[in-house]
């Protein structure tokens, strides 16, 4: 079950994180990862650890923000089975203490970024009559999270785009779906913690962990695993749906 083989899958942001999780898992389903990521370096290590097990993945240099560099791209890659549009940027801030640069970079490349990916591969898609798109969400998109305006605005786009295409793309045979991580322990939290929280990392990495119910932050694994499921054949009458993999967040944090 659940093999990918003979599937060729583009995940932008394949380089770290969820998105490294899941090309990783991916190819050892049998797909041939093409991972999309804004410098050669980011996708280098993914690219290693396919390779131990003889995996195929290939990587391209693309600024998901540039249309013109993604069409010519994934026109290159010719074949385009799964989609999966992983890559963002988060941000931290309210409404009134969002600068306008800060809020247009996070719409760039979380909102334009995935609906550049999409306008280039559902054409791709849409000659062969079949095709998987996963978009990635958030929790932010369903509950309000303090202090994240302009990435809960991105992600509510990203909800409401995985609907727009299940919808106009169903006679095509192509299916969209996305996903909603809570918090999920990658390199960019603890980041985070440590430019903003130095000296008391183990702390706040606690503290942070407790606050989703199920006691702890996810893994990237975690989210790959359900990414499979729905970008497999399997999940073949599922589609226009969100699934929150959250430790009970959306619904038992109270």
């Amino acid at each position: 079950m659940f093999s990918l083989k003979g599937k060729s899958a583009v995940i932008t942001g394949g380089g770290s994180g969820i998105g490294r999780a899941i090309a990783v898992l991916f190819a050892k389903q049998g797909a041939v990862v093409h991972i999309i990521e804004v410098n050669d370096e980011a996708s280098t290590g993914t690219i290693a650890e396919i390779n131990k097990f003889n995996g195929e993945a290939i990587g391209y240099r693309c600024d998901v923000t540039s249309q013109q560099q993604v069409v010519d791209i994934f026109n290159k890659i010719g074949t385009i089975d799964i989609l999966v549009n992983n890559a963002g940027i988060a941000h931290i801030g309210r409404a009134d203490n969002t600068s306008e640069e800060d809020f247009t970079k996070v719409f760039n490349v979380n909102v334009k970024g995935a609906y550049n990916c999409l306008f280039a591969a559902i054409p791709l898609m849409k000659k062969t009559g079949t095709g998987a798109v996963l978009n990635m969400a958030s929790i932010a998109a369903i509950v309000g999270i303090t202090d994240r305006f302009a990435y809960s605005m991105s992600k509510g786009a990203i909800a409401a785009m995985t609907l727009s295409v299940a919808r106009d793309y169903m006679a095509d045979g192509i299916r969209c779906n996305s996903i909603s991580p809570a918090r999920v322990h990658t390199p960019f939290v603890d980041g985070f913690i440590a430019k903003n929280y130095a000296g008391q990392e183990k702390e706040i990495f606690e503290k942070l962990s407790k606050s989703q119910p199920i006691g702890r932050m996810g893994t990237s694994e975690e989210i790959a695993s359900m990414a499979l499921y729905l970008c497999s054949d399997e999940a073949g009458f599922i589609t226009g749906n969100d699934y929150p993999v959250d430790g009970g967040f959306v619904k038992l944090n109270n």
